[in-house]
Formats: C-alpha cells, structure tokens, sequence
C-alpha cells in the first residue's frame, strides 16, 4: 500500500477518540431535553417512597427514563413486583424495534459490544447513532460514536437524578414547575430529521392523531394504541412503496 493511499485512507476513516467525542456531541442537544426529567424523577424518589440511594440506583441499573417514572408511581401505589416488572416491560418494548433497525450493522461485534450498547440503547441515543449509521461509508468504528452518546445520556441521566434529590429537600413543589415539557420538545426536535418520506409523515400525524383523541383512555393504553397504529400504516405505506417498481417490471 503506496504513502498517499494510507493518508487518504486515515484522513476519511475518523479515529476511535473522534468518533467517541463526535458521538457526545451529537447528543448534546438531547440532553438538554432529558436533563429536566431527570431532575422531576429525583424530585419524585422520596415523597413517593423511594430513598435517595434506591434512586441513583435505579438510575445507574435501569437507566430508563419512563420506566422508572412508572415503577416510582406503581410503589407508591403499593403495586406488587410481577405487575411492576409487566408493566416496564410493556413501555420499554419499542426499544425491540430500535434493536432490530440496529443488528445488521452490529452483528460483527464481541458480543461484549453488543450487551454494552443494549444497555445504552435509549431514545435519544438511538436518534443520534441511527443518523450515523445512516451514513454508509466508513462504519467500522461507528460503535464508538455509540458509546459516546450513551455514556453522554448515561452521566447525565445519573447527574441530574442526584441534582432531583438534592433539589427536592429545598424545593418540594419543583415536580409543579412544567419543567417535564422540556422532553416533549425533545421528542420532536428527534422525530423532525426523519420526516423525508410519505410513511414516515403518515406514520407521524397518525400517531399524533391517535394519541390526542385517544388520551383520556386509562393505563396509558391511547399511547400504546397510537404507537402501535402509526407503525403498522408506516410500515404498510413503505411495503406498498417498495412492491410498485416491482409489479411495474411485471407488466412490461
């Protein structure tokens, strides 16, 4: 291999470090977003039952954000073990399709590898690393850029719980400040960038349509309903798309 072909090939394939650093600040944005509900879940761990150690670790162990808000809600309403387990099972269940978007482009790593990011495997760094999988050239250190947006989300996440904890002692109403609309907009800021094709736009309003009308249901099942019925038109519209240069073949 001549001089000039190395050189090319280090200045277009990033090192480990600058994937790992590209991948933080690819998240950084999102923290911004989750740093307040994380803040609210600490606030909530204590008058809801939960000590402060049982906090951080919930939030070191599950590091996962709507689970440990519903398991917080499920102790306090006295729920047993068996239901509270069912129940996170149930709401983390979208991160199977975040994992299945994922394998084919992780399946040549230690297996090592792979238990780490499906423990990092959260909504935001799944926006940020499916963005840089997207990008098909050079992918053979991509998982670095993965663990620096899951390392990014983890210490934040385990930060602002403990900033919740201490803030809840001096603030005890801060749960009542509206500071949770802040991972809304998070939510949206994630799904804007995917928004370039019909099934996506149509998987979007009908899920956001879905979960207005159907808010008031109870447990949460107008979420689940609108989830599951955006995914299922989505992915109807994509299969109908991809069958048309087919059929059109067939004809001529």
């Amino acid at each position: 291999m001549s001089d000039s072909t190395a050189s090319s090939q280090l200045l277009v394939e990033p090192t480990r470090a600058r994937e790992f650093l590209n991948g933080a600040s690819a998240t950084f944005p999102l923290l911004v977003g989750a740093a307040p509900f994380g803040i609210i879940f600490g606030t909530l761990a204590e008058p809801n039952g939960l000590s402060a150690l049982g906090a951080i670790l919930m939030s070191v162990i599950v590091f996962a954000g709507a689970s440990q808000f519903i398991a917080l809600g499920l102790l306090a309403a006295g729920a047993s073990i068996p239901i509270i387990i069912a129940t996170t099972f149930i709401v983390n269940f979208r991160h199977i399709l975040y994992s299945a978007n994922l394998v084919a482009k992780v399946k040549h790593l230690p297996q090592y590898w792979r238990v780490i990011m499906a423990f990092g495997l959260t909504d935001e760094t799944f926006a940020a690393v499916n963005n840089r999988y997207l990008q098909t050239d050079n992918l053979s250190r991509a998982h670095w850029f993965y663990l620096g947006s899951f390392l990014a989300m983890y210490s934040n996440w385990i930060l602002c719980t403990y900033i919740g904890l201490t803030l809840g002692n001096i603030f005890p109403q801060m749960q009542n400040w509206g500071l949770d609309f802040a991972m809304s907009v998070t939510f949206i800021g994630m799904v804007i960038p995917y928004l370039k094709s019909r099934p996506m736009i149509v998987a979007v309003l009908v899920s956001a349509s879905l979960a207005v009308v159907s808010y008031d249901l109870p447990h949460k099942l107008g979420l689940l309903m609108a989830s599951f019925s955006g995914i299922c038109v989505g992915l109807s519209l994509l299969m109908l798309k991809n069958r048309q240069p087919v059929s059109k073949e067939r004809k001529q």
